[in-house]
C-alpha cells in the first residue's frame, strides 16, 4: 500500500471528502462508524479523526478549541454533537485537557470498563490513593442530590468562596473517572453536569462487567479499524493517556495471537492493520454461494446470514450380492 492510499482510506472514513454530516443521522453514522473522535484537532496532533472536520468534510484550516469561538463552523459543530449527547448516541469523556473526546454508544462500555469506577453508587472518598480531593466528593454529592445541575448552581451551593478553577480540577477529577458527565448546555447557564449512572445506567452497568484487559483489547481493536493502518508506536501513543504502554502492547499481542491484526507495508514501514481489511472484497466465482430454492439461506435466530452448502445427493443402494452356495466337498 502506498501512503496516498492510506490517506485516502482515511479521508473516506473521517469524512474528509467534501461530504460534510448536516444532520442528527449523519452524525449518528459517522460516530458509530469511527467509534471515537475529539471534537476539534488537538495540539499536539494526535492520529484520530475530528467531529468538526466530519461537520465541514475537509480539514482545511479547521478551528481548534482555542479559535472555536470565532468560527462559526465550530459552533454548528458543537450544537450538533450536544444533540448526539442529549440522545445518548455519543458520550463525552475527558481524554484531552481543554478538548471534547467523544465516544459512540457501542464503545463506551468498553471504555467505562477501561477507566470507570466500579462502585458507582457509592459516593467517593477523598483519599491520596483514589485521587478525589475533598471538593471533588462534596461536589459529587451535590451533582447526585440535586442534578442535573449547572455549574453556575453548583459553585453557589459549595460556597462563594470556592473559586472558579478549583471547581473546574475538582469536576475534572470526577469527570476523568466517568462518575459524572455533562448531559447538557444552555446560553443563561452554561454546561450541566449529572451523575453517569443516573444518566445512563444501562451502559455503566455493562461496562461495569467488563474488565479492563477485555475492554482495552475492544478499543485497541476500533482504534487500529477507525485509522485503517497505524505503526504499534502510535497506537501506544494514543492510549498513553489512559493506561501504560506495556498494557497496550499486551493487547496487541492478544489481537495478534487471535489473528484479528495482521501487518500491512505502507511508505517503507510497517503498520498494523485489521485482517479484515486485507482480505478481499468479493469472494472468488468457484466460492460464490449460490442462493436457489434448493440451497436456501440460513435463517435460524441469533445466526450469521449464509449460504449452506449444496448437498450431495444420495448413493443409490446396491444390490446385494446373491447368496453362496454351499460347497460340494
Amino acid at each position: 500500500m502506498f501512503e496516498q492510499q492510506l490517506q485516502e482510506l482515511r479521508r473516506e472514513k473521517w469524512r474528509l471528502n467534501g461530504e460534510g454530516i448536516r444532520t442528527l443521522d449523519a452524525a449518528r453514522a459517522f460516530i458509530d462508524s469511527v467509534g471515537f473522535c475529539t471534537l476539534y484537532p488537538q495540539k499536539p496532533a494526535v492520529l484520530a479523526p475530528t467531529f468538526v472536520g466530519a461537520y465541514v468534510g475537509g480539514e482545511e484550516k479547521l478551528p481548534t478549541s482555542q479559535m472555536a469561538f470565532a468560527d462559526p463552523r465550530a459552533h454548528e459543530a458543537k450544537g450538533l454533537m450536544v444533540r448526539l449527547l442529549r440522545e445518548k448516541s455519543a458520550f463525552e469523556t475527558l481524554v484531552f485537557p481543554e478538548n471534547n473526546f467523544l465516544v459512540s454508544a457501542a464503545v463506551f462500555p468498553f471504555f467505562y470498563g477501561l477507566v470507570g469506577d466500579r462502585n458507582p453508587k457509592q459516593a467517593p472518598k477523598a483519599t491520596t490513593r483514589s485521587g478525589y480531593s475533598p471538593l471533588a466528593v462534596d461536589s459529587f454529592l451535590l451533582i447526585q442530590k440535586h442534578g442535573p445541575i449547572s455549574k453556575q448552581r453548583l459553585q453557589s451551593s459549595l460556597g462563594k468562596s470556592i473559586s472558579e478553577a478549583a471547581l473546574d480540577r475538582a469536576l475534572a477529577e470526577l469527570w476523568a473517572k466517568l462518575r459524572i458527565t455533562r448531559v447538557d448546555y444552555n446560553q443563561e447557564e452554561g454546561v450541566f453536569w449529572d451523575v453517569l449512572f443516573r444518566w445512563a445506567p444501562d451502559a455503566v452497568r455493562e461496562g461495569m462487567h467488563v474488565s479492563v484487559a477485555e475492554a482495552l483489547t475492544a478499543l485497541v481493536s476500533k482504534y487500529i479499524d477507525c485509522v485503517r493502518a497505524v505503526p504499534q508506536e502510535e497506537v501506544e501513543a494514543f492510549f498513553s493517556t489512559l493506561v501504560g504502554r506495556a498494557r497496550v502492547r499486551e493487547a496487541i499481542n492478544a489481537l495478534q495471537a487471535a489473528r484479528e491484526l495482521g501487518f500491512v507495508h505502507v511508505g517503507g514501514k510497517v503498520m498494523l492493520q485489521a485482517v479484515d481489511l486485507r482480505a478481499p472484497r468479493t469472494a472468488p466465482a468457484s466460492r460464490a454461494p449460490r442462493w436457489s430454492e434448493e440451497n436456501p439461506p440460513n435463517l435460524r435466530p441469533g445466526k450469521p446470514l449464509v449460504a449452506r452448502r449444496p448437498r450431495r445427493p444420495a448413493k443409490p443402494n446396491r444390490p446385494a450380492p446373491p447368496p453362496r452356495e454351499p460347497s460340494q466337498e
